[in-house]
């Protein structure tokens, strides 16, 4: 049971399997307020204070649940279509799942970058509502796939990721269909009018691959191997390849592969299989009652913390030596300390995850720096 407290009332109760009470600031969510948590699967009390920002107790759904209380609070007493608005706002964010959408823009706006460094004479204004488009799109086709994902996962999210909309009843499934299919419809129209059949197909490639990831029959995530696959594809190869491809293609320019280009397709690939495999550490509950197999299921939490540790540390080794054998292609003298020091503190977080013996909350912890390291990859691309 979680309590969130503030100093007036007003009682709001939703059930799921995890029971949240909220009594409500009125009319704002002060910083001094406390959240006190009450857990069957932690410490019996665990007091957070806002104003000092303190860390220590906020677990997967734990920020989320607060923002949507502060978000309840400050709405107290306005409006209700107001209110309405607001809450669905919260509820549409967390269902495009932020932290995916950082990672396709960041990626889409590096390549972009990098195909604009390498031919700075064809930089055209014109061209920036091309690239506008392209990144909606690709936010569109992201939406469809975690959102398909979360309207077949309901049950599982319950257990593995309450502060999920659907699963915590903020997002109606009739609702969560309708904005699924206007993204894949929507992304589908925006690349047809602006890029191309290839292009085109690249795109429904990727729409088809989220889909039997999660959708019945096929459902591939219960396939350990297959579902790794489908990942590293989509966010990989489709996503690098696709958006360059594009890119160049819009600056009068037939496809060709550069070091770069070949080398951070190849970087991200592997780096989104290690997501793919480190995504399961924290669900195996939940995977394990709907009978869904993971790695993290069949060999252990620690053992898939090991093994996607080992990947990584395997990406920043060859690009170091990427940089000292091709230094023709590479700028060595940036890509090689800052590979160094994104593998050390890898190693360290893993070390951190081992001493805190792999609680939720360090998984979760370990989990979020590996996203990290994925957002930085593509910042410091243009530049290698």
């Amino acid at each position: 049971m979680e309590l969130s407290v503030s100093t007036h009332l007003s009682p709001r109760v939703s059930s799921s399997s995890h029971t949240h009470l909220f009594y409500n600031y009125h009319p704002t969510c002060k910083p001094n307020n406390l959240l006190l948590k009450f857990s069957r699967n932690s410490s019996p009390i665990v007091l957070f204070d806002h104003k000092s920002g303190s860390r220590t107790v906020l677990k997967q759904q734990k920020k989320s649940l607060f923002i949507r209380a502060c978000a309840q609070v400050g709405a107290a007493g306005s409006d209700p279509a107001v209110n309405k608005i607001s809450e669905f706002a919260d509820a549409f964010w967390r269902f495009l799942r932020p932290h995916t959408i950082r990672g396709t823009a960041l990626g889409s706006i590096s390549l972009v970058t990098r195909a604009l460094i390498e031919n700075p004479n064809l930089i055209r204004w014109s061209l920036l509502l091309k690239a506008v488009s392209g990144l909606l799109a690709l936010i569109c086709g992201n939406g469809y796939i975690v959102g398909i994902n979360q309207i077949y996962d309901i049950g599982i999210d319950k257990i593995n990721k309450p502060f999920l909309p659907i699963a915590a009843g903020d997002l109606s499934v009739r609702h969560a269909w309708i904005l699924v299919l206007f993204f894949a419809v929507a992304g589908l129209v925006t690349v047809g009018l602006n890029f191309g059949p290839f292009i085109t197909t690249l795109y429904s490639i990727g729409l088809f691959l989220g889909t039997i990831y999660s959708v019945p029959p096929l459902r591939m995530k219960r396939f350990p191997i297959v579902a790794f696959l489908i990942i590293a594809t989509v966010r990989g190869f489709l996503l690098n390849f696709g958006v360059y491809y594009a890119t160049r293609s819009a600056l009068g320019l037939p496809f060709v592969w550069s070091s770069a280009v070949a080398f951070i397709t190849t970087f991200v690939t592997l780096f989104a299989l290690v997501i793919a495999i480190t995504k399961d550490l924290s669900d195996v509950e939940g995977d394990r009652k709907f009978q869904i197999s993971t790695l993290a299921t069949k060999l252990g939490v620690r053992n898939i913390a090991f093994l996607g540790t080992g990947l990584l540390l395997i990406n920043y080794i060859g690009s170091v030596l990427a940089a000292i054998y091709m230094p023709q292609a590479f700028r060595g003298s940036l890509m090689i300390p800052v590979h160094t020091i994104l593998g050390s503190t890898l190693i360290f977080q893993a070390w951190l995850l081992e001493q805190a013996k792999y609680s939720q909350e360090a998984i979760a912890g370990f989990y979020r720096f590996i996203w990290n390291l994925f957002y930085i990859e593509y910042i410091i691309f243009p530049l290698i």
